[in-house]
C-alpha cells in the first residue's frame, strides 16, 4: 500500500500537460501522460497530367517541401510541405503529389502549366492538374490519461450535458521534464468520453474529440522527444537531423524563445558560427541560434525574423563581430536557391547583407 500511494504521489508530481480555458485562463486539469499528439496529417493529392522531370535529378522525391508555380503569374505559386511522389507511370506521363496543403485543394483560378521546384532546383513541368477528392479521414481522439480534473472540469462532468461537455476553445500548453513550457497547441475540444484512471485516486481519463487541430507529424517525434526531456546543453543537437526535423528543432526552439526574457549581451561583444552542419535553411538558422544564445538557442528563422531579432531582445546587441566558421559549406549550398515563384536567390548573400545593414560585423573563416 505504501508503494502503490509514493507512485501515485510520484505520478502527480510530473505535470506535462496542462488543458486551460483560452479565454479565462482557467485549467480544466493537468497530467503527465497523453495518447493521440503524435498522428499523420491529412494530406492533400494532385495528379500531374503530362508530366516532364527536368535536369538530372531524381523522377520522385519524399518528405521536401515543393512549390507549386504556374505559367500564369497572377495566380502565384502555392506550398506543399512534407511532398512525396506516389506514383509514376511513365507510359501515361502522369505523376501523383502528396503533401501538406493549406488550401486543402488547388487555390481558385488555377490552371494549364505549373513547374515544381524544391528552392533548390527545378523538379519538372506538367501541362495541367486536378486535385484528387481525399479520402475520409478521421483523426485519433486526444486522451488525457491520469488526468487531475480542476473543479470546473469536475462540474461540468457531473452535468452530463452535451453543452457542458463542449470545452469550445482550449489550449494544451506543453511543458518538458524541468517544468518549463515548451509550446502549446490551441483547439475547440468535446469531450467525448471519461472514466476512472488507474494511475492514481481521483484522477481520470479523459478523451477528447471536435477540432482538436492537425496533429504533431510522426516524423517530429524523435525531435519532441529530445526537448521534452529539457531543453538541449550541447550544441550540435540537430546537426544530423535531416530538412524537416530541422524545421520541427527551429519551430520548438522558437517557441521556448519567445517566451523567455532575454538579457542582450553588451554592444562589442564576438560571437563564434559553427558553420559545419549548415547544409540548408533550417541549418542556417539553427546554427545563428546557437552562436547567438547557446544551445537550443534562437536568431531568426527567416530573414524578416533574423532582422527583428537584430533590433533587439534577442540576446544580442550591435555592434558586434560574428566568426563565422567554415562559411564556404553555408556559401555551397545556400548561394544558388530558388524563391517562391522560382527566382533565383542566393539566401547566403542575403544573410551577409542583413548582419552587415544591422552592424554586424561578419569574419568568414
Amino acid at each position: 500500500m505504501m508503494r502503490t500511494v509514493q507512485r501515485e504521489e510520484e505520478y502527480r508530481g510530473r505535470t506535462r500537460f496542462t488543458l486551460v480555458d483560452s479565454g479565462g485562463g482557467r485549467s480544466w486539469g493537468a497530467c503527465a501522460e497523453a495518447d493521440g499528439l503524435f498522428g499523420e496529417p491529412r494530406y492533400g493529392t494532385y495528379e500531374l497530367f503530362g508530366w516532364t522531370p527536368e535536369g538530372s535529378g531524381p523522377r520522385g522525391w519524399a518528405g521536401r517541401s515543393v512549390w507549386l508555380v504556374p505559367d500564369d503569374e497572377a495566380l502565384g505559386p502555392w506550398l506543399l510541405d512534407d511532398a512525396r511522389t506516389l506514383e509514376h507511370d511513365p507510359g501515361a506521363g502522369g505523376l501523383l503529389v502528396t503533401g501538406l496543403d493549406d488550401h486543402e485543394g488547388p487555390p481558385e483560378g488555377h490552371r494549364g502549366r505549373v513547374r515544381l521546384h524544391d528552392g533548390r532546383r527545378w523538379l519538372g513541368a506538367c501541362r495541367e492538374f486536378t486535385w484528387v477528392l481525399p479520402a475520409p479521414h478521421s483523426a485519433d481522439p486526444l486522451v488525457l490519461r491520469g488526468l487531475a480534473p480542476g473543479e470546473g472540469l469536475r462540474a461540468r462532468l457531473a452535468q452530463g450535458t452535451r453543452s457542458a461537455w463542449d470545452l469550445d476553445h482550449t489550449v494544451l500548453e506543453i511543458r518538458d521534464d524541468c517544468g518549463e513550457l515548451l509550446t502549446d497547441l490551441s483547439m475547440r475540444a468535446r469531450i467525448a468520453a471519461w472514466q476512472p484512471s488507474s494511475r492514481g485516486t481521483g484522477l481520470i481519463d479523459l478523451e477528447l474529440d471536435g477540432d482538436l487541430g492537425t496533429p504533431v507529424p510522426a516524423h517530429a517525434r524523435p525531435v519532441w522527444e529530445q526537448w521534452l526531456a529539457g531543453p538541449p546543453h550541447a550544441p550540435g543537437g540537430w546537426a544530423r537531423l535531416d530538412t524537416r526535423q530541422r524545421g520541427v528543432w527551429l519551430d520548438l526552439a522558437r517557441d521556448r524563445a519567445c517566451r523567455r526574457t532575454h538579457r542582450d549581451r553588451p554592444a562589442g561583444h564576438t560571437y563564434e558560427l559553427d558553420g559545419r552542419h549548415i547544409t540548408d535553411r533550417p541549418g542556417l538558422y539553427l546554427a545563428l541560434g546557437e552562436a547567438m544564445n547557446g544551445p537550443g538557442g534562437y536568431f531568426g528563422g527567416c530573414l524578416d525574423a533574423l532582422v527583428d531579432c537584430l533590433r533587439g531582445g534577442f540576446g544580442c546587441t550591435t555592434p558586434a563581430t560574428l566568426l563565422w566558421r567554415d562559411a564556404d559549406i553555408a556559401r555551397t549550398h545556400l548561394s544558388h536557391t530558388l524563391g517562391p515563384a522560382g527566382q533565383p536567390r542566393d539566401v547566403f548573400a542575403a544573410t551577409l547583407d542583413v548582419l552587415a545593414e544591422a552592424d554586424i560585423r561578419v569574419a568568414l573563416r
